[in-house]
């Protein structure tokens, strides 16, 4: 997860911890809208 956050950082222009909140955005939003997925979600984004 650490490459997505640093490509957020640079990409995006984004602080360590706004990307960090993005990436638990996402994985909130993946896990609320398709409930079955919630262990890919937790594999792809860490466990929060």
């Amino acid at each position: 997860m650490q490459e997505l956050i640093q490509k957020l950082q640079q990409e995006a222009g984004l602080t360590e911890a706004q990307a960090k909140q993005a990436i638990q955005t996402m994985k909130n939003f993946v896990v609320e809208k398709f409930p079955m997925l919630e262990s890919a979600a937790n594999k792809l984004f860490g466990e929060a």
